[in-house]
Parts: C-alpha cells; structure tokens; sequence
C-alpha cells in the first residue's frame, strides 16, 4: 500500500470512530484496518490511536497528524476536481445545515439559487434547531445562529440577525405604552426553548447602556413560528429574530415594541472545522450566501417603514 493510501485509512477511521464503519466506507475488511493502521504507526514510529475495547481515542502526535493530513487530502480532492472539471463549472456533493425557521423561509430559497447558476451541485440540506457536531455528523459546513464556543471550528460572520419584542396589536394598545424594558413585566410573555434562559432578554438601550430584563414565559416552545401564531391570538409578547417577523409586521397582525433597543445582538454564522479546507464548491456557496443577504439582510427592510410611519409628523393631529 502506498503513503497516501495509508494517510486515507487513518483519517476515515478517525472520522467514523470505528473499524467496521471505516471499512464499510472504504469497502474493504474490518481486519484490513488493523493491519493498514499497524503498518502506518510502525512506518512512523509513534502512537497515534489509543485503543480500548470499546473506545477510541486520538494520541497527541495523533492528533496533530490527523489534521496535517486531513488538510493534505482535502487539497488532493480538489486538485483532482479541479483538473478534472472545466475552468468555471462546480460540481460535487455539499452537506450543510441550517436552523429550521431560517432554513426554509430564506437559506434555502438562496441556495436553490446557487444550484440553478450551478448545475453540478448537489446539496444535502439538513434543517434544524437541533446542535449538530459539525465534524461527527460529517457536515461541509453549518449555518449557526449565535455564539461561537468550540474553539476547534471557525465561523465566518455571514449577516447580522436583529430580534425585535413584539406582540398583538389589540395587547399593545391594552398593556401599553411600553417605554422600558421594565414595562414588559405588564404584560404575558413567550420564551424560546432553545436559550439556555428563555426568560432572560438582554439588551442596549438607545443610549449604549446594557441591561437584561428577567420574565417569567406564560409559553416556552423551541419553533419561532408556534410562539409568533401564539402573539397573533392575543396571548402575549416574544422576542424573536426578525427573518420570522418581517411579513407579520408588514401586514399589521404583529407590531414591534421597544424599537429603540436592541435585543441580543446577535449573528449568522458560516461554521466550519478548522483543520478542513474548504472545496472550492463550498467556499463558492459560503460566498453566494453572504453577497445575498449582506450586512443588513432584505428581511429588515420592514423596520425603516414602520419606522417612518411611527414619526410624529406622519401622524394626523
């Protein structure tokens, strides 16, 4: 068996963390990995994989080794595709994933796009809210909303995502006027499951100051859309991103409270391992994504109009 052959083994048993998965995949016998992964140690002269009956566990060198090569065959791949295809045509399989609300109302209207403009592409979309491991479940990359906390991945910002409060507009009138964040504790509330604090809403002021308001959700639920059908039937007020409520609050069924402060403040992000090199399809897909929605996403467009119509001169005496 030659170098590189040796380099493929040990990284797919690494990435299905199983002898029988990895032969599977690369169609050969369960004991042709044993024998193919004493050969490479051996060839090498250190430990890579730490072994017990049940587990499986990289070594340090193991782990520096895995990447190295991890990168060496991603760069193989898309040497030979890039020979292998024309100058401008993409062609190849991407996994992605994305959260469920984001995903169909407007990821993947985007990415169905790409796939016109580019016909060699085919894409496994996974839509959900679930946390996925990006490298275990074998994901090119992942759409994530919020904060980066595993340090083995980059994330590329993609576009910002503003939440706004919101509720009814019979209980705006009726718990109303909300002036500060204080004023919500007037009135029932919804929280997102999926938080680690639902009834925790940080905040900025208008003024920069930082703050949190602490509520108790009269309705937890882990779906932005059953919260929001919750609102339009006058049962209490969310705080929700605002690629759901954009159509909402155009037509008038919901209106935003509290406009001057923003709500968590946080982003989209393109999420990826860090030790694996983007194809060349993928990056091409990250970068349609983001060209698409830009700093300030389509679906905001929505708030400068009730904006305008909220001024006092637009308002008859």
């Amino acid at each position: 068996m030659n170098e590189l052959e040796e380099v493929r083994v040990f990284v797919t048993l690494v990435e299905c963390h199983s002898a029988s998965k990895a032969a599977e995949k690369l169609g050969v016998a369960n004991s042709a990995i044993s024998r193919r992964m004493k050969a490479l140690e051996e060839r090498l002269g250190v430990q890579l994989l730490q072994r017990t009956t049940r587990t499986m566990h990289l070594t340090d060198d193991g782990q520096v080794y895995y990447e190295r090569c991890k990168r060496l065959l991603d760069e193989w791949n898309d040497a030979e595709q890039e020979v292998m295809q024309s100058a401008t045509a993409l062609t190849g399989n991407i996994h992605v994933s994305m959260p469920l609300s984001l995903g169909i109302s407007h990821l993947s209207p985007i990415i169905a796009d790409f796939m016109l403009e580019n016909p060699g592409v085919s894409v496994n979309l996974d839509l959900s809210d679930r946390r996925v491991d990006v490298i275990e479940d074998g994901f090119d990359i992942v759409f994530r909303i919020g904060h980066l906390e595993d340090s083995s991945l980059i994330a590329r910002q993609v576009t910002q995502v503003r939440h706004m409060v919101y509720c009814s507009p019979q209980l705006a009138e009726q718990y109303g006027p909300f002036e500060t964040p204080d004023d919500l504790r007037k009135i029932p509330t919804f929280g997102y499951s999926n938080l680690r604090h639902p009834g925790r809403w940080p905040y900025t002021g208008p003024d920069g100051t930082k703050g949190e308001i602490r509520l108790s959700p009269k309705i937890l639920s882990n779906n932005g859309e059953a919260l929001m059908a919750a609102a339009e039937r006058n049962l209490g007020a969310g705080c929700q991103p605002t690629f759901i409520l954009h159509e909402a609050f155009s037509s008038g069924r919901l209106v935003p409270l509290l406009t001057d402060y923003q709500w968590f403040g946080m982003n989209l992000y393109a999420v990826y391992p860090r030790a694996r090199h983007l194809s060349r399809r993928v990056r091409a897909l990250l970068d349609y994504v983001i060209e698409r929605l830009g700093k300030r996403p389509y679906w905001d467009d929505c708030l400068e109009a009730i904006s305008e119509a909220q001024k006092p001169e637009n308002h008859a005496p």
